[in-house]
């Protein structure tokens, strides 16, 4: 073993989940030319190929298969190890590892990461933005932050934040000169700025009325897919946009926008902290965990405060 390195075996198993060398080295948080030569390093110190490499993918050879059989369960343990030494630590240190998206991000940086850091400067936080929901465990991930609605059965949740909802706005000179709609369909009359998803698609308007949904395609002369460049547009009287309450509930309470089609856009579910049950958790993981309770607890005394049945459960970590 002396030859080899545990962060030598965490390559293999990452470049194996994810199918790519430069997927593996975001995860890594290492440079794809890096973690290249420490996978042929480990090849030529075992005398086998661990992976068959073209232009277009990255295989596990059927040796590398085994390994990777072999390996991870003995990583599992080690890592179980290293947590139940970490957990005895009487200063919460070391890295977490947050999968998000970007609305959750801007949401919880300030309350949750930033905060944390601040009051345990040893702990170092990586947040990845993610528009597709991963499998946090599988990906090297100590937490995810998503949607209630949809977080796996299997893992512990805390609810983060007040009411989540979208908000349609527009600039008081685009109204005075255009009107002001009054329901959805009204913004068929209107240009609105459209915002374009990771997919290429474009962002269909949801609204809801009755308990009913209701979807709209909306039409205008500029498409984003960045919030603050919309807000910007918006803010300049392009059009009209949608966005959620939290990037634009600064400019509503000052009067640069005003909020439109409020009764149509009903609470979301709410953003939640989750987790898998884990023993022995490092002390910085449930600083964390505490912190993350703290702020539901705080949002809890909120006359704005999700209602119960909305509220996602909490745990004791075991």
């Amino acid at each position: 073993m002396r030859n080899y390195s545990l962060s030598d075996f965490d390559a293999v198993l990452a470049i194996g989940r994810h199918g790519s060398f430069r997927a593996a080295a975001l995860d890594l948080g290492m440079s794809t030319s890096a973690l290249s030569s420490t996978i042929a390093r480990l090849e030529t110190r075992l005398g086998v190929r661990l992976f068959n490499r073209t232009t277009r993918s990255v295989v596990l050879t059927e040796a590398g298969r085994r390994f990777v059989a072999q390996v991870a369960p003995a990583l599992a343990d080690i890592q179980q190890a290293l947590d139940a030494v970490r957990a005895q630590q009487d200063t919460p240190a070391g890295t977490l590892r947050i999968n998000t998206f970007a609305t959750a991000r801007r949401e919880i940086l300030a309350p949750l990461v930033l905060e944390c850091l601040r009051r345990f400067p040893q702990i170092r936080i990586d947040v990845v933005t993610q528009s597709n929901l991963i499998d946090v465990v599988a990906g090297g991930f100590d937490f995810g932050i998503r949607s209630r609605n949809l977080i796996p059965s299997d893992m512990i949740a805390i609810p983060l934040g007040p009411v989540r909802r979208h908000a349609v706005v527009a600039a008081p000179g685009y109204l005075a000169e255009h009107g002001t709609p009054d329901v959805p369909a009204d913004l068929a009359a209107h240009a609105c700025i459209r915002t374009a998803l990771p997919n290429g698609a474009l962002l269909r308007w949801q609204f809801e009325a009755e308990g009913a949904p209701v979807a709209v395609d909306v039409d205008g002369p500029l498409t984003l897919d960045d919030p603050s460049l919309a807000r910007i547009a918006v803010q300049a009287r392009v059009g009209i946009g949608y966005f959620m309450e939290s990037d634009v509930c600064e400019d509503i309470a000052a009067g640069r926008l005003v909020r439109l089609l409020a009764d149509w856009t009903p609470p979301l579910s709410p953003l939640c902290l989750y987790y898998p049950s884990r023993r022995n958790p490092p002390a910085a993981f449930r600083v964390f965990v505490e912190l993350a309770r703290e702020l539901a607890r705080a949002q809890g005394d909120r006359p704005d405060r999700a209602p119960a049945e909305m509220r996602g459960p909490t745990a004791t970590l075991s």
